[in-house]
């Protein structure tokens, strides 16, 4: 058996150990760490007990944690439902105040529209009031035109009686022979000097017809219409304008319309009329074809009149309503609505029947007077000749007619 030694630590030299060191050793070793274990299980104990004692502490204060927690959490719950309840009462009064404002306002906005229908009622009533006045007005200045005519043609009719027979002849022999002349012309002039005849004749006939009246024809070669008639009214105030343009021509043509709205708008005239004798389809003597009145030769001056008529009555009623654009609009919608061209085509259509009637009573007229003119002549023809025969039977001591023997003598005078 090997001897065990352990070294000195001073000296380092190796000392043999027996058992009996050995045995003492160890159990002094032993002692020692069965001490030392029962001093860490003492500290363990007195560890765990501490670990129990902080766990039972921990848990102690766990407690009164969540009771302080659910104490807040209620207290901030009180205040939240609080602040919540605040919130919903001021959004609730914050509505209820837009509500009233909103209905206070379209109580406002419903008196502001009654009170507006309510005048719009008002000037409707004062514009139908004004326009039966204008109705009644036109009505009754168409009748005194009527009587002016009539009383013109009596006139001319009782200044016609009053003429001789010889002036009558030669006034119609003249006539025939003006248009005998014209008709030469007009067949051996151009289409051009056709519409030039045509355009002074209308030129000539709005300067008769209304003197007032500003008529100026447009140069050749200038854009425009051939006359442009500024209407005045007896105040010296203008009234407005009126283009004119001339056809003489065998076939209509739909662009004049167009050529003379363009030249209307450039010259800022509130009319426009084409005076033609080629009506277009749809027309037979006078009508308006979008926005253009179209007419024969024959029924201008009854168009001119019409159209100036309403122009300074159009004119007369802008400037007593100055300011007022309901009555504008309201006056513009009758010139430019179908009653006022009904009407206008019902004061043309009277001077028409008025002219028509006119010259049958002038050819009704003509034609009595050739008859009694021939009657006249065989009255006198035959009591010359019967005075001539009782001359001649009786001798000188017939009594002596000087109106049968002046006839006697032109007779005469005549044969030889």
């Amino acid at each position: 058996m090997v001897e065990q030694t352990i070294k000195c630590p001073s000296c380092g030299s190796d000392i043999p150990l027996t058992e009996a060191l050995s045995g003492q050793i160890k159990e002094g070793l032993r002692s020692e760490y069965e001490l030392k274990a029962k001093q860490q299980e003492l500290e363990l104990r007195k560890r765990e007990e501490e670990i129990k004692k902080r766990a039972s502490e921990l848990e102690v204060s766990k407690k009164s944690v969540d009771e302080m927690v659910a104490r807040k959490l209620a207290t901030e719950r009180v205040r939240f439902s609080e602040e919540a309840r605040k919130k919903a009462l001021e959004q609730v009064d914050t509505e209820l105040r837009d509500l009233r404002e909103e209905r206070a306002s379209k109580e406002k906005l419903l008196d502001e529209s009654r009170k507006k229908e309510l005048e719009l009622l008002r000037r409707n009533r004062q514009i139908e009031e004004e326009k039966k006045a204008l109705e009644i007005e036109s009505a009754r200045k168409l009748d005194a035109e009527r009587e002016k005519i009539k009383q013109s043609a009596l006139e001319m009719f009782s200044e016609e009686h009053r003429l001789r027979d010889l002036e009558k002849d030669k006034k119609i022999a003249d006539m025939l022979r003006n248009i005998e002349e014209l008709k030469r012309r007009g067949e051996q002039g151009s289409q051009q000097n056709q519409g030039e005849v045509l355009e002074l004749d209308l030129e000539a006939m709005l300067r008769a017809r209304f003197p007032v009246d500003v008529i100026e024809p447009v140069a050749k070669g200038v854009r425009g219409a051939d006359i442009i008639q500024r209407v005045y009214a007896r105040a010296g105030q203008l009234c407005g304008s009126i283009a004119w343009e001339s056809k003489r021509t065998k076939a209509w043509n739909d662009e004049w319309v167009t050529k003379l709205k363009d030249d209307q708008r450039e010259m800022k005239a509130e009319l426009a009329v084409i005076v033609t004798e080629a009506l277009p389809k749809g027309i037979t003597a006078f009508g308006q074809m979008d926005g253009v009145w179209i007419t024969t030769v024959a029924l201008a001056g009854c168009v001119a009149d019409t159209l100036r008529e309403n122009l300074t009555q159009v004119s007369l009623a802008r400037l007593s309503a100055v300011g007022k654009n309901e009555k504008m609009e309201a006056i513009y919608n009758y010139l430019s609505g179908p009653e006022f061209r009904q009407r206008v085509e019902g004061i043309v259509e009277a001077f028409r029947a008025m002219r028509e009637d006119l010259e049958a009573e002038k050819r009704a007229m003509m034609r009595i007077w050739a008859k009694r003119e021939k009657q006249i002549e065989r009255v006198t023809t035959n009591t010359t000749g019967m005075y001539g025969d009782m001359q001649g039977i009786i001798g000188s001591t017939l009594p002596e007619i000087k109106l049968l023997e002046l006839a006697a003598g032109d007779d005469g005078e005549f044969t030889d």
